[in-house]
């Protein structure tokens, strides 16, 4: 299986690379002007945190013995990866850059106002009691798998709904940024944001294709499952998000009047997100479907913000909770035996049951991330706080919490280094 460790390699690059540059420029380009090195420092400090923590206990919390009746597992059985050798490195890795892009995900909810060292003490509590636990609920072994044994192919309650879940609860708590439903707060640079969409939908082929569970006993059984179950999960992904470009462009054309970058841009990472559980669940044409439907239903959905009156900064809980959501229920639909998955839903003749598996899974996983993320921002918000103050939040939180701007036209000829060392060092 070398040609399987180095295929993962790469797939686990690509997942990487998901957050850090293709997540830090899709809301980087979504973000002010004022605040654009802040939301993309927030999706580079999650793969730093993150990863040290999925490394130390995160791995065991997922993939070790379950403790609490499926709901947690051991986070000592293997601390530190004691006992894994280095074979097992490659699985590591891989899932590992699924904690860091899910907890990334979540900071686009929060934009403009939150503290960048309440950010890093958020990062290792949330994924402790939030994503560890579902992970191992869904994956590994867990409550939802004993019980309500759901297709999540790559993440679609682990990830998205978790995230999802996380960013609305954190948006909710935090409050909402001075000047929201009052000032325009547009996107400052809509060419960053569709440069990071399609490096996501790039790196979304090592996401997808790259979370095959071997079901094989033998070499040969292996690498047919592998040949045959690459090519549905990849066309898969790509022929859904092809639907949901559409399908946000059209419902944006009635809505508003106009087909925007911007839409086109979300609409990819909204078939991405519907199909991520769903990629081998379903045939061409669920997938298709499940695109369309995504891409349609989030468009609508991010408008939800402004008549509900919360403050979701670049759309986490229109595009990755409704994204997520769809994605999984669906499944219970347009699941096809002819998929890898080998389920049929409702519409293919298998009944309810894998409705229900769907349903049930989707909302354990919304309880649960609500619940657990409202316990750790309200612990930060009475403690060490979460917001910036008013005058840093107007003025611009990039120069508050950085000491630099992303676009300083009017630096010294010099050619110096750090602008903040170099006045420092003038004064």
């Amino acid at each position: 299986m070398d040609g399987y460790s180095a295929f993962m390699l790469v797939a686990t690059a690509w997942v990487l690379m998901m957050t850090a540059p293709a997540l830090a420029l899709f809301y980087g380009g979504m973000s002010r002007s004022k605040s654009v090195l802040n939301m993309m420092m927030m999706s580079y400090v999650s793969v730093a945190v993150v990863g040290i923590v999925y490394v130390l206990w995160g791995w065991s919390m997922s993939f070790s013995t379950g403790l609490a009746g499926g709901f947690f597992a051991d986070p000592f059985e293997l601390f530190f990866l004691d006992g894994l050798g280095g074979g097992d490195y490659v699985a590591v890795a891989f899932q590992m850059t699924f904690a860091i892009i899910t907890a990334a995900l979540i900071s686009g909810a929060v934009a403009d106002r939150v503290k960048l060292s309440s950010w890093v003490v958020f990062l290792p509590l949330w994924v402790t009691f939030s994503y560890f636990p579902i992970a191992h609920m869904v994956w590994g072994g867990g409550f939802i798998g004993e019980h309500f044994p759901a297709q999540d192919y790559a993440g679609g309650t682990v990830v998205h709904i978790n995230a999802g879940v996380a960013g609305l609860v954190l948006a909710l708590i935090i409050g909402r940024r001075i000047g929201f439903g009052k000032e325009p707060m547009k996107p400052h640079n809509l060419p960053l944001t569709m440069i990071g969409a399609g490096l996501l939908w790039f790196g979304w082929y090592g996401f997808n294709v790259g979370s095959i569970v071997f079901a094989g006993s033998t070499e040969e059984e292996i690498v047919a499952q592998f040949v045959s179950e690459t090519g549905v999960t990849f066309l898969n992904t790509t022929i859904a998000t092809m639907a949901a470009i559409i399908g946000w462009l059209v419902v944006e054309r009635l809505l508003h009047g106009k087909a925007t970058s911007l839409g086109a841009a979300s609409g990819i990472v909204a078939g991405l997100v519907a199909i991520t559980p769903a990629c081998g669940a379903v045939d061409l044409e669920g997938a298709i479907a499940i695109g369309a439907i995504s891409g349609a239903l989030c468009a609508w959905a991010v408008g939800l913000k402004f008549k509900l009156n919360f403050d979701d900064s670049l759309d986490v809980v229109g595009v990755h909770l409704v994204g997520g959501i769809v994605g999984t229920v669906l499944i219970g639909l347009f699941s096809s035996a002819n998929a890898p998955g080998g389920v049929d839903g409702l519409f293919y003749g298998g009944g309810i049951d894998s409705l229900v598996d769907q349903v049930m899974a989707a909302l354990i996983a919304i309880v649960w991330s609500g619940v657990m993320t409202a316990i750790v921002a309200l612990a930060i918000k009475y403690t060490i706080g979460w917001r910036v103050t008013d005058e840093a939040e107007v003025e611009g939180i990039d120069s508050d919490q950085h000491g630099e701007g992303a676009y300083d036209l009017h630096t010294s000829l010099s050619g110096g280094g750090s602008s903040l060392l170099a006045t420092k060092t003038e004064a």
